[in-house]
């Protein structure tokens, strides 16, 4: 690709045209030779500062927001909103190839895009997804870092999925790659909201910062998908720019449901948008997969889809890893995993099991090392108001010490009843659980769902699959004599 067009759509330049072999924008990179680098400043690093280096490395143009004074320099505005759009040029485009479906919000992100993804499969649909769990092109996994890829990466992906003939591509967008622009140059044909609870203080500050940062997907959606259960969803709809739809799990909207019945194994309503009434069957617990579920029905509706067909297939699609999961345990005691991270998800989690649990529920938890302190003993209070037993332990620990955050955690149990442990190694603590288990208690194992790692100080990340802990677990349980 030349330089001229590469840049035809973000700057021009006096500089001579030329052939370029790519674009960078990590100053750590080794292959430079005939690359741009864009100078991009972060929270620790100034890419500007090593513009020269990168020169001299081999690179053939530095994009910057300020005069350095480089004989090879291009200037923009913001380097940070033009590199996803060189990434979006250097492939061709690919996101202008697929229908872009994003999903925003705290919590039900995965659900609902893992469950438009599979929907759509059904009805014949090949479909790429970009999510916290794992990327998908088709029937192909890819694993994953990030809930919303940085760009190079990101359109990297749309290239490969618009290769492989996808049509569609669902994706879970996050505040911080909302905020940090990685998809700019992205145009979303529905954007979905689900709801905003304390999360991500850490990066943003406050509950403003994050709900503006949420908002920004609707300023590159043709239309949203708001749910307005929510106090933050009701205020998106005075506010933002793009049509809208609403959905509801407790009232009227402009999709909702009605004569819901929960279930231990699932839930059960009447879906209607005032001119369609249709049986909804979906295998996942709790009212928050009613919402979940309705925001499947609503996003592929407006997207032209016929929701009696949805509902049908909502019928025969089963649950998704790390989400209300159950793990089998062969005995008369039910483990479930759970991405459960934030007091919001926990309340809801652990109140759908409750509804229908035929003993005890038992919560074992911890909270995350370098992350939002303040949400710590929510988190505690939220399990104890919830759950008949607590075992407090840890979660991806970091660089802070796990009894200091065990410490912050407790703080939300002080005047609580609920009977609880500490036992900090998470590996002892599921085995704990698993072997005090009594019948019919249902233990839930909750913050790390999906992820099948933990990450220890250092940033040194371990395997760690919970389900394999449990089986683990098991096994000895059995060896003991106990069944």
């Amino acid at each position: 690709m030349r330089l001229y067009e590469l840049l035809k759509d973000v700057a021009v330049t006096d500089l001579p045209d030329r052939e370029i072999t790519g674009v960078i924008s990590d100053s750590r990179a080794k292959e430079c030779e005939g690359k741009v680098f864009v100078c991009i400043k972060g929270g620790t690093f100034d890419g500007h500062d090593a513009a020269a280096q990168m020169l001299e490395k081999g690179c053939s143009a530095v994009v910057c927001q300020r005069d350095l004074g480089l004989k090879e320099q291009v200037i923009v505005e913001d380097t940070r909103a033009v590199f996803p759009l060189l990434c979006s040029a250097w492939f061709g485009h690919p996101q202008r190839e697929l229908k872009l479906i994003g999903v925003t919000g705290t919590n039900g992100k995965t659900t609902i895009t893992t469950v438009i993804k599979k929907t759509l499969t059904a009805f014949g649909k090949k479909v790429g997804l970009i999510g916290t769990c794992q990327n998908e092109i088709g029937e192909r996994i890819i694993p994953t870092a990030r809930t919303t890829p940085e760009p190079y990466d990101l359109f990297e992906l749309f290239r490969e999925m618009a290769d492989a003939g996808c049509e569609y591509c669902v994706m879970e967008v996050s505040s911080q790659g909302l905020e940090q622009k990685r998809v700019q140059g992205c145009r979303f044909e529905a954007g979905v909201f689900t709801n905003l609870t304390q999360d991500h203080l850490d990066v943003h500050g406050t509950m403003e910062n994050y709900y503006q940062a949420k908002k920004l997907l609707f300023g590159i959606s043709d239309r949203a998908i708001v749910n307005i259960d929510d106090s933050y969803g009701r205020r998106y709809i005075s506010e933002i720019a793009c049509p809208y739809k609403t959905y509801s799990a407790k009232g009227k909207a402009d999709f909702y449901a009605e004569d819901i019945k929960l279930g231990a194994a699932g839930v059960e309503y009447t879906f209607t948008d005032g001119r369609v009434r249709q049986r909804v069957d979906f295998g996942m617990p709790g009212m928050f997969n009613v919402s979940n579920s309705l925001a499947v029905i609503a996003c592929l509706e407006t997207l032209g889809f016929e929701p009696q067909k949805t509902a049908e297939v909502l019928g025969s699609i089963g649950g998704v890893r790390g989400r209300a999961e159950s793990v089998p345990t062969g005995l008369d005691f039910t483990v479930i995993c759970d991405y459960a991270h934030t007091p919001d998800a926990l309340v809801n989690v652990l109140s759908a099991i409750r509804e229908s649990a035929p003993g005890k529920v038992k919560c074992l938890f911890g909270c995350g090392g370098n992350r939002d302190s303040t949400k710590r003993p929510l988190m505690a209070a939220a399990a104890a108001d919830n759950a008949d037993f607590l075992i407090v332990t840890s979660d991806n620990p970091r660089n802070e010490d796990p009894q200091a955050i065990i410490a912050d955690i407790l703080k939300g149990l002080e005047g609580k009843d609920t009977p609880y442990v500490c036992i900090p190694d998470r590996r002892e603590a599921i085995s704990y659980a698993v072997k005090n288990a009594e019948k019919d208690d249902i233990i839930v194992l909750a913050g790390k769902g999906h992820e099948d790692y933990q990450i220890l100080a250092g940033g040194v990340k371990i395997h760690f699959d919970e389900r394999e802990v449990v089986a683990q677990a098991l096994a000895e349980r059995k060896a003991a004599g106990r069944n």
